[in-house]
């Protein structure tokens, strides 16, 4: 799928936002390995469940969202030969309201774009297409980054995308990332700075959900909400033995 250049979509009040994928171009793989580089050494990164990825096959990722970075993380997990076929969904609103770095960053993921605020539809379309091609897409069910280092509350897209297409879901726990780089961080901070120690980030792909298995796009998510909660049970007790016990009573 080619990068559509909204400068020459004309641009009149009447005229819809041009939903646009972005291809992941020289500037973008550079930035991508040198910023992987770099998280190897100054994060301690792991990878969990890689054998849940389908070697020959394409799928969609939905991931819990807990840093700007997220993609780029996930991207370095899947295998080399996915790299190339690897697309994020994002907000449209990178590319004018977060400077350089959300346009730079709209390049590494290869990004298709989707209305955050207003229609996502066509955005969903636009990955469909994606998923149709065989490629690889990836997905934040949250919608935007969480607020307090928990998962909140998911849209159903993925199982949209999942039961139009057939291709299987594969959840995601990302675990560290919001220590490292939360919303409210204006850069990185990877090294405890009291202990002088590289902060842990864990990665863990669980095993695939079909669409075919479940009956309607809640049930879907509810799957995958349900592997991502129990997950985060597991990460907040090991992080918080008293918050932990909080969040599961919580939990249906």
């Amino acid at each position: 799928m080619k990068y559509v250049d909204k400068k020459a979509v004309s641009e009149t009040k009447d005229a819809p936002k041009q939903i646009t994928m972005y291809e992941r171009n020289l500037m973008g793989k550079v930035i991508y390995h040198l910023a992987m580089f770099f998280t190897k050494i100054l994060v301690r990164l792991r990878y969990k469940g890689l054998e849940n990825l389908p070697a020959d096959s394409n799928y969609i990722v939905a991931a819990n969202h807990q840093s700007f970075f997220d993609g780029l993380w996930l991207m370095g997990g899947v295998p080399r030969k996915h790299f190339a076929t690897f697309s994020c969904m994002a907000g449209a609103d990178l590319e004018d309201d977060y400077g350089l770095i959300g346009k730079v960053m709209l390049r590494v993921g290869r990004a298709i774009l989707v209305d955050r605020n207003g229609n996502p539809i066509r955005g969903l379309i636009a990955a469909k297409k994606v998923l149709e091609a065989g490629d690889i897409v990836m997905i934040h069910p949250e919608g935007t980054r969480t607020h307090d280092g928990k998962i909140g509350e998911m849209m159903n897209g993925a199982a949209y995308l999942a039961q139009k297409t057939g291709i299987p879901i594969i959840p995601a726990y990302i675990n560290g990332a919001y220590e490292i780089f939360s919303r409210y961080m204006p850069v990185p901070y990877p090294i405890h700075l009291r202990r002088l120690k590289r902060k842990p980030l864990t990665i863990e792909f669980g095993e695939p959900i079909y669409a075919g298995d479940y009956a309607t796009k809640d049930e879907i998510m509810a799957a995958v909400s349900d592997w991502l909660h129990a997950k985060e049970a597991i990460a907040l007790a090991e992080k918080d033995p008293e918050l932990a016990n909080l969040k599961a009573n919580r939990l249906p």
